[in-house]
């Protein structure tokens, strides 16, 4: 299979590259790590007339930390961010996530940045960011603003991105807490049947916050806080049956090929019991 035709555009600063998509607008595709990008195109079900290369865009790989949390350039490759010490001692989530994420080959070359801008619904780093109210910084050529998780994903495959932007970096907050991500797949790398990532903060061992985020069970990624149903209690004494039912509420499964919406729905009570748990145990 090969792409339909286009036109290749290869800036090398963040200035040229806004310009030129200020130029195609609604007719460009921005490529990074080009791992969701490319099957698109060669199955012909994204025709951009205009394709935007940014690789050769300097300063867009860093990986910056510090007490407040991790901002990820758009060019950090998931590999980079996996490997960065620093970056998972300030966030532990982005670890957690980043391991069931695709294959090695496929995180070697996907970036943070693309997979939060491609918004898939089943994917981890939508949920991480919108579970921890994270935000993506979006660069245009009348200048940036930056897109809170709860505004910048708007739909299955969907983001807050305009014609014309750039995402240039995403902010990954701290959490003064436990963390943990758990998932179903039918095989290790494959999009979750369903998952579950949580938060959890202790105090005296009496769960004092908590929350989790669902995959592949909504049109976004779905986050409910729990800490009301959790009870100010420790982790032996929590309702867990009231839990569960609270975030099945929220969510909206639906069938396909791998697996029916009850069975989706079961599965999720499942993570999230044993998601927060074990952030309570991290």
């Amino acid at each position: 299979m090969k792409p339909p035709p286009f036109d290749y555009h290869a800036p090398t600063s963040v200035r040229e590259a806004v310009e030129v998509l200020a130029e195609v607008g609604a007719h460009g595709k921005v490529l990074a790590g080009g791992q969701s990008l490319i099957p698109l195109l060669n199955m012909r079900l994204a025709a951009p007339a205009h394709l935007v290369d940014i690789n050769r865009v300097a300063g867009l790989g860093e990986i910056q930390t510090d007490a407040t949390g991790v901002r990820v350039g758009a060019l950090a490759r998931h590999a980079q961010v996996e490997r960065s010490a620093a970056a998972c001692l300030a966030q532990p989530l982005l670890r957690q996530a980043l391991k069931l994420v695709a294959h090695p080959v496929i995180r070697n070359r996907g970036t943070i940045v693309g997979s939060l801008v491609h918004a898939d619904p089943s994917a981890e780093l939508p949920a991480v960011l919108a579970l921890l109210g994270g935000s993506v910084r979006l660069a245009a050529a009348t200048g940036e603003r930056e897109v809170a998780a709860a505004d910048f994903f708007t739909g299955p495959m969907e983001s807050a991105t305009r014609p014309g932007e750039l995402a240039v970096s995403a902010f990954f907050p701290a959490w003064d807490g436990g963390t943990s991500f758990i998932e179903v797949a039918r095989r290790h790398g494959d999009y979750a049947m369903a998952g579950v990532a949580a938060a959890v903060r202790l105090d005296d061992l009496r769960i004092t916050a908590a929350k989790v985020v669902c995959v592949s069970v909504g049109p976004v990624p779905v986050v409910v806080e729990v800490t009301g149903e959790c009870g100010n209690r420790p982790v032996a004494s929590v309702d867990w049956r009231a839990v569960v039912a609270a975030v099945q509420d929220r969510i909206e499964p639906e069938a396909d090929i791998h697996a029916t919406a009850d069975y989706r729905r079961h599965l999720t009570g499942v993570l999230v019991e044993r998601a927060l748990k074990a952030a309570a145990d991290a």
